[in-house]
């Protein structure tokens, strides 16, 4: 099917993640396919940052690249190694850069690193975010419809989850999955804790099928046995493999606009190509 943008409106808003490049040939192509996805009109971008804060200056230029080319972009900010001054001082740098939203994270440590810092939890950073900045601050959470993959109990999951919002998160994004089913349990589940801010799903298409099932592996994200068998048997198949999965996900897709998800948050591993075809079958 051609993936060529359409006169029909997406039947919801979405959005895109990218990671900062590593190079400055990486980040011409990024902002190439940036511009790609920009014919869909995306609510925004978003850009992630490494453990520790490992590319905080590689995501704020990536974030100013967007900007530059027209488009809305949010900056991930993890607050574990780091201390009230350094993410006051990048707040600020946020403020001078005009940054509007960002996505608040716990994250990880570097490799080696022993001390947390002054922030346990997302919810501490986002506390002191409002603190700092006020309302001025569109803040998205991460949301883990399977549980995040370090809780043993989902209760508890559920809780710290819903102490993110009561700390001032104004909506959520999903870690990626491919169970419907488990995406609108969770919602009915927070909202039954009184959570009621917008909760987007998180789509990864398979642009890698190994490297993907690798993900779902280390973070709990189940990937039904049907789909797995069908993308092993494929073997060296490419062009089977694409088309399988881009009607795999077409099909999630299908089921979360049927079921009322506010929007779609699209993990892009700075491609352009399937979340193109995936927003151009929606719009039929």
């Amino acid at each position: 099917m051609s993936s060529t943008p359409s006169a029909k409106r997406l039947p919801l808003p979405v959005s895109f993640e990218f990671y900062p490049p590593n190079t400055e040939a990486g980040g011409d192509k990024l902002k190439a396919v940036v511009q790609e996805l920009g014919k869909v009109a995306p609510e925004y971008f978003s850009v992630t940052y490494g453990a520790g804060g490992s590319t905080r200056e590689r995501t704020l230029s990536i974030v100013q690249d967007i900007a530059a080319l027209g488009f809305e972009a949010a900056p991930h900010l993890s607050c574990v190694g780091s201390t009230r001054a350094n993410i006051a001082e990048i707040l600020a740098s946020y403020r001078e850069h005009k940054i509007k939203r960002m996505v608040a994270l716990r994250g990880d440590l570097p490799s080696g690193t022993a001390t947390a810092g002054e922030f346990r939890y997302a919810s501490e950073l986002i506390a002191y975010v409002r603190e700092t900045r006020g309302a001025d601050l569109h803040i998205e959470v991460a949301a883990y419809p399977e549980y995040h993959p370090q809780q043993r109990y989902a209760k508890r999951d559920l809780q710290h989850f819903a102490n993110k919002v009561r700390a001032g998160a104004d909506s959520a994004i999903t870690q990626f999955f491919y169970n419907p089913d488990a995406y609108f349990h969770f919602v009915d589940e927070v909202r039954a804790l009184g959570v009621d801010v917008p909760i987007v799903p998180g789509i990864m298409p398979f642009h890698n099928y190994a490297r993907i099932a690798q993900f779902g592996q280390r973070d709990g994200i189940e990937i039904p046995r049907w789909v797995a068998l069908k993308m092993e048997g494929y073997m060296d198949d490419t062009a089977s493999i694409r088309a399988f999965g881009l009607d795999v996900v077409t099909r999630l897709c299908e089921r979360l606009v049927a079921g009322g998800a506010p929007a779609i948050h699209f993990y892009t591993l700075n491609q352009s190509a399937l979340a193109l075809e995936i927003c151009a079958r929606l719009r039929r």
